[in-house]
């Protein structure tokens, strides 16, 4: 099948090479211009444009594909049978939705239609949510909100982060991408029923900031949530630290103490007070500008007492 491509981050990856492995034609690449990075700001390609320039396949950078007759007519150009779009990061104009002969599919990492949006995996977390899964759905023009196609539901581990989960959605809705494109012409499509929908708004970078005042349970689904990026972090004494890891623990405060307060200091990590007198455990930590490194060892270094503050 002849299909165009749209995705960006390294989760729209496992689909695209598993398209190609397939024996599908990949004509063209639409993915997201180069972003700055780093304290040098320098532009910097996403990870499908890299594979793009690897394997050598056309590919199209609009800035604002709903206003670009570029690519509009190099889609044209190629006719297509599919559009296949995974995290691709912008909302694409019904004239380039209804162009191929089977429309486009989108491969979506939730159960739909819960958590529609820019950020599903996140929210997931956040919500405390035991169960997932991948939706592949044919696109219109709002919002997560065409005919389902195939849905996969995926349990969540405990101690899962984004990117692990992420990971392993990416992997298996490129399984199911295949499936469903060999089935294309035979799979019944479903309403979503619009009343049960829920939203995964994009995050932005100071969401993941810390507040003390919730309980243990939520900021230790946040900084599952957040990692890698933006990271959930907090201050000491002005240094600001990223959290990378850690668990709410079986453990009350005693009455008096505030949350943020340090209540000990162990090999295992800082354990501190929480909202509601729970207790969080943080196990790995990342100062700014330095290494990982494992909590009680960031202790060690900045002289951290019991009783101390994180804000």
């Amino acid at each position: 099948m002849k299909i165009v491509f749209f995705g960006s981050p390294a989760s729209a990856l496992p689909s695209l090479k598993k398209l190609l492995e397939a024996n599908h034609s990949i004509d063209l690449i639409i993915t997201q211009p180069d972003r700055p990075s780093g304290r040098g700001k320098k532009l910097v390609p996403c990870p499908v444009k890299k594979t793009a320039l690897d394997l050598k396949i056309p590919y199209c950078q609009p800035l604002r594909i709903r206003k670009d007759q570029i690519a509009l007519d190099k889609i044209k150009e190629i006719k297509p049978d599919l559009n296949v779009v995974v995290a691709y990061g912008q909302i694409i104009p019904s004239s380039i939705i209804y162009l191929p002969r089977y429309n486009s599919l989108n491969v979506h990492f939730s159960l739909l239609p819960k958590y529609r949006g820019a950020s599903p995996v996140q929210w997931a977390l956040l919500e405390g949510e035991d169960k997932t899964g991948i939706t592949i759905f044919e696109l219109d023009e709002k919002m997560d909100e065409g005919d389902i196609l195939i849905q996969e539901e995926v349990n969540i581990f405990s101690d899962e982060n984004a990117e692990e989960l992420e990971s392993r959605l990416a992997q298996k809705g490129a399984d199911l991408l295949i499936r469903t494109i060999a089935q294309i012409d035979k799979l019944k499509h479903i309403k979503q029923d619009h009343s049960q929908a829920t939203y995964a708004p994009k995050i932005r970078k100071e969401d993941g900031k810390i507040d003390w005042t919730e309980n243990s349970l939520s900021i230790e689904r946040k900084v599952r949530a957040f990692n890698p990026w933006p990271s959930a972090f907090t201050f000491f004494k002005d240094i600001r630290l990223k959290i990378h890891k850690g668990i709410k623990i079986d453990k009350q405060a005693l009455p008096g103490s505030y949350p943020g307060q340090i209540l000990g200091i162990k090999k295992v990590g800082i354990e501190v007070i929480c909202g509601e007198g729970s207790v969080y455990l943080i196990e790995s930590l990342q100062p700014e500008n330095r290494k990982r490194m494992d909590a009680y060892a960031f202790s060690l270094g900045a002289e951290i007492k019991r009783e101390d503050m994180f804000v």
